[in-house]
């Protein structure tokens, strides 16, 4: 195994689920799961393709209820190829005796590789090699050639290719209840003598869905119709020593493309122009360079081997592609069903690494949000509220898209989940539309539709907030926080905590850059904002108000992650990892145990501590004194053990997030918590998850990490701030990113040594700040900068 690839020895029907997640292949507009293709969808294998914003929304019985989930679709499989010896079984690794197996990710060309031997027994092998892609030059094209080779015979081969249209969202147990038919109108034809096509839609957003396939191989194809499937037929002619090939090309629109007619069509007319495997591989493997060079990043070992896995997926799932499209940033990636595809607050741990190297993309995932800026607002007005609500999950058209209810899967009981009430999921779009604006420079965009956004959100929160005559402070009752366990007090009978300070904090911060943007703002866009959205004079001193006083709750000399969070029991965590081992997910361990997390000190995940996540300490420190309250560095640091030691890390993205603020608190123990962020998918450390789909916000998190995390790296006021920590385990990397008009801007760290690298352009100077200096670095400059020890 080399730092550019990922390859698994050996067949192990347990792992195919993980393996299938972590060999998906996809190009921003769809992706694949590294299924076998001569295997169907069972309890080992799932080879399920997903095109990026398409969804469908069906209703269920569930519990005596009837409910209504919306689903990134699970499309037509274009995969199948299955092989046999003239009236004997198909081959597959659970039917046949295997020899060898091995499947290799080549994650510097998009390739993946398969490589099988078969046993037929009287001394008969059968080696089959497969190379399979995802185009990246062309978003609607995919291609999968595969080689038979007979060791110890010479006979005929039987090969199937298909499409098929027969597929159903099935790949996560606790859904499989639900209603997962999402393909209806199933039709089926033949467009050429080697090429076949299905079309259909989806049963209630009524999305059509072209597909085409061409098999080209020595043996003549016949074609055999068999609904919801179309099926290519060839026999081969196997000989020792000769390799016999079937290059399968494929090509998928929708009916959401743009410059289309009609999906079918354009999906027949590609294909058919499409050029053989070898000349589609040779565009492909240009595009990855490409993508390659802009997203360059420099980590020796393990861990640099781990985060060009992460970097390869995210760049599967948000490519260049996806600025030409409609969507979000799916939480479990295009590799599979988990969250149904929902769109959550991931992008704030996926925004920030993709705004240095791909703006582009960051703006589209932004528009998104714009888009459904109006039905942020309708939902706000439901609730009461000014301004937008946007919603927790959010998926075709912006409505709260989180379930009713939920299942445990250790007590089997539905329960009701009220995790909707994670409203600083708007704060979270607003810091977003901050920070790509300071590291892109678009100011067009900062103006127009990110000071639109900036505004209903602060307007949301300067509404939700309520003045409490005791305190002499605005307060924002009946929340969820970052944790996700506390859902409600002990006791309570209506959900919501009150001044979750991650909640308060954030929405201060929000309120406070809105002030900032409208005093920027030119005249004439101003007054056209406040025109079209009824700002005035008392609206604005409120925000300022509420931006200073909101409240932020203490105890024992710490900062609570809500009002009453000290006044909780305190749980025995020896007791509970003796007894469960893993108690990663305590709210379902303490359910089943007719208990409830409510009643205890234990987060799921980091809540006050993304404070230290999201800003700088001098910038929390600033966000503090302008609410009046004094957060010193031993506070901090008392506030981080404290919830250091009640943190079950019930998701991936707490490892990560302790990592960092660990990292900038200069503490030893960072890195424990940065290598559980590495391992959380390819360990599968949450204990199956993965196999429903990677974790794109823990992926890129870990890019953002060697990033910003460890350089202290912030662009803001029109500079670029660092302020390296030193991480023995991480004493030496490098990366390239974009700057505000600069492309390839390279730095590189070799532990007291800081090297920037700014290539030639008309661009402006960069200014780098560091604690005892600033430097000023013309295009064309390299910059080398010792660091104080």
């Amino acid at each position: 195994m080399t730092g550019w690839s990922w390859e698994y020895e050996g067949y192990e029907p347990a792992d195919e689920r993980l393996r299938e997640s972590l060999c998906t292949l996809g190009n921003g507009y769809f992706a694949t799961r590294g299924a076998l293709p001569e295997c169907a969808a069972d309890e080992v294998h799932y080879p399920g393709t997903y095109v990026a914003g398409c969804y469908n929304r069906l209703t269920s019985e569930v519990a005596g209820r009837q409910v209504e989930n919306e689903d990134m679709v699970n499309v037509p499989n274009w995969l199948p190829l299955r092989f046999r010896l003239p009236d004997g079984p198909w081959l597959t690794p659970d039917t046949a005796a295997v020899l060898d197996h091995r499947q290799i990710l080549h994650l510097s060309a998009g390739l993946l590789e398969r490589r099988t031997r078969y046993d037929l027994g009287e001394g008969r092998e059968l080696s089959v090699r497969q190379q399979r892609l995802v185009h990246m030059a062309d978003p609607h094209l995919a291609a999968l050639r595969t080689e038979f080779t007979a060791e110890g015979f010479t006979g005929a081969l039987e090969v199937e290719a298909a499409l098929d249209g027969g597929v159903t969202n099935s790949g996560v147990p606790r859904y499989r209840d639900l209603d997962g038919r999402h393909l209806t109108h199933v039709h089926t034809g033949t467009a050429a003598p080697d090429t076949v096509w299905l079309r259909c839609r989806t049963r209630t957003s009524d999305i059509r869905i072209g597909m085409a396939a061409r098999v080209t191989s020595e043996a003549p194809v016949t074609i055999r119709q068999e609904l919801p499937c179309v099926v290519q037929q060839l026999t081969l002619d196997l000989a020792p020593g000769r390799t016999a090939t079937v290059d399968k090309i494929v090509a998928l629109h929708t009916s959401r493309d743009p410059a289309i007619s009609d999906p079918l069509y354009a999906a027949v007319d590609r294909v058919g122009q499409a050029p053989g495997f070898d000349d589609l591989l040779e565009s492909h493997l240009t595009a990855w360079d490409q993508l390659w060079r802009r997203a360059e990043l420099d980590v020796a070992g393990e861990a640099g081997r781990i985060l060009r896995l992460h970097l390869f997926h995210v760049l599967q799932t948000l490519s260049p592609h996806t600025a030409d499209l409609d969507v979000g940033v799916p939480a479990r990636g295009l590799h599979g069903e988990a969250y149904r595809g929902h769109v959550f607050w991931d992008e704030l741990f996926v925004l920030p690494y993709l705004n240095l190297h791909f703006p582009e993309v960051s703006r589209a995932l932004l528009h998104y949000r714009h888009r459904r800026l109006e039905q942020a607002r309708t939902t706000a007005r439901a609730a009461g509220r000014r301004g937008a609500m946007y919603p927790w999950q959010s998926g075709s058209d912006g409505r709260e898209e989180t379930q009713q209810l939920h299942l445990n899967p250790r007590s089997g009981r539905w329960l009701p989940d009220h995790s909707r009430l994670q409203h600083h999921v708007g704060s979270a779009i607003a810091y977003n539309v901050w920070q790509y604006c300071e590291a892109s420079g678009d100011t067009e965009f900062r103006d127009t539709k990110g000071a639109e956004m900036l505004l209903q959100i602060a307007r949301f929160w300067a509404d939700s907030a309520v003045y409490d005559e005791t305190l002499g402070r605005h307060r924002i009752k009946g929340v969820v926080g970052p944790d996700e366990y506390h859902e409600a007090y002990p006791g309570a009978q209506e959900p919501g905590l009150d001044d979750n300070a991650y909640t308060n904090v954030t929405a201060a911060w929000v309120l406070a850059r809105t002030l900032e943007l409208l005093e920027i703002l030119p005249e004439p866009r101003r007054r056209e904002l406040v025109e079209r959205t009824g700002l005035d004079g008392g609206e604005l001193e409120l925000w300022e108000d509420v931006s200073r006083t909101l409240h932020v709750p203490f105890h024992d000399d710490v900062i609570s992650q809500f009002e009453g969070y000290g006044e909780l029991a305190e749980l025995d965590w020896d007791g509970y990892r003796q007894r469960y081992g893993d108690i990663r997910r305590l709210d379902r361990i303490l359910e089943a145990e007719g208990d409830t997390v409510n009643r205890y000190q234990a987060s799921k995940q980091a809540d006050v501590l993304m404070l230290g996540y999201l800003f700088s300490p001098a910038e929390l420190q600033g966000l503090f004194r302008r609410l009046g309250v004094q957060l010193d560095e031993d506070t901090w640091q008392r506030t981080v053990d404290y919830y250091l030691h009640r943190t079950s890390h019930g998701s991936t993205l707490s490892g990560l997030v302790h990592g960092w603020v660990l990292a900038r608190a200069r503490r030893a123990e960072a890195w424990k918590f940065c290598q559980e962020a590495l391992q959380g998918d390819i360990a599968d450390l949450q204990g199956g998850t993965t196999g429903e789909g990677i974790h794109l916000g823990a992926m890129a998190g870990t890019l953002d990490f060697v990033q910003r995390g460890l350089t202290g790296l912030e662009t803001r006021g029109g500079a670029l701030w660092l302020d390296p920590v030193p991480l023995p385990e991480l004493s030496s990397y490098g990366f390239a990113m974009r700057y505000q008009g600069h492309w390839g801007v390279r730095l590189r760290l070799e532990r007291e040594l800081l090297q920037i690298e700014v290539p030639s352009s008309d661009a402006s100077p960069i200014d780098v700040r560091l604690p005892d200096r600033t430097v000023c670095l013309q295009p064309g400059e390299t910059g080398r900068l010792v660091l104080p020890e």
